[in-house]
């Protein structure tokens, strides 16, 4: 059986974060970003390593209101595919979320049946926050505030995108 083992993300993991998303970032599936972007969240990231060290997989949390956080760069290697990395980082991900007092976790995905096993629903109701929130995170300069709010000027990045929700 093969191991590996969730930790919290560190500066010197950037690097191996990038590579994973860039493959995935190539075929549209994931938005890449700049160095400067994942420093700036590495506190949101959690990563799987294996036994020799290597960094296969990631996942990040993002806080958007006191009640609702995001599921971002949910990646896992080619070679780790379908052996639960993906299911014990977002897992991992939820258990955070619940920690801090998070109600709903969103996420924007192309891995609707992944998701689906993991309690998520696809978003149908827009309205999931109230006018007074909505008007507040309408603020926000995030992209994926703005995809979260399923705002017009975000509609060429998350082309095919399903949005989905999970209540904690």
């Amino acid at each position: 059986m093969s191991t590996f083992f969730l930790r919290r993300a560190r500066t010197g993991d950037v690097e191996s974060i990038r590579a994973l998303v860039k493959p995935l970032a190539d075929r549209r599936v994931l938005l890449e970003k700049e160095a400067v972007a994942y420093y700036e969240s590495l506190q949101e990231f959690r990563v799987a390593e294996d036994a020799a060290g290597a960094i296969i997989g990631c996942g990040a949390l993002h806080v958007m209101w006191e009640d609702i956080a995001e599921v971002r760069t949910l990646a896992t290697s080619e070679d780790w595919r379908g052996r639960g990395v993906g299911h014990a980082l977002l897992e991992q991900l939820v258990e955070d979320a619940r920690a801090i007092g998070v109600e709903r976790v969103f996420c924007l995905t192309f891995e609707v049946p992944f998701f689906q096993r993991h309690g998520f629903e696809v978003m149908a109701d827009q309205s999931v926050v109230d006018p007074e929130v909505y008007s507040q995170l309408l603020r926000s300069t995030d992209e994926g505030v703005a995809e979260f709010l399923d705002l017009a000027r975000v509609k060429p990045n998350t082309l095919g995108n399903t949005r989905m929700i999970r209540h904690l």
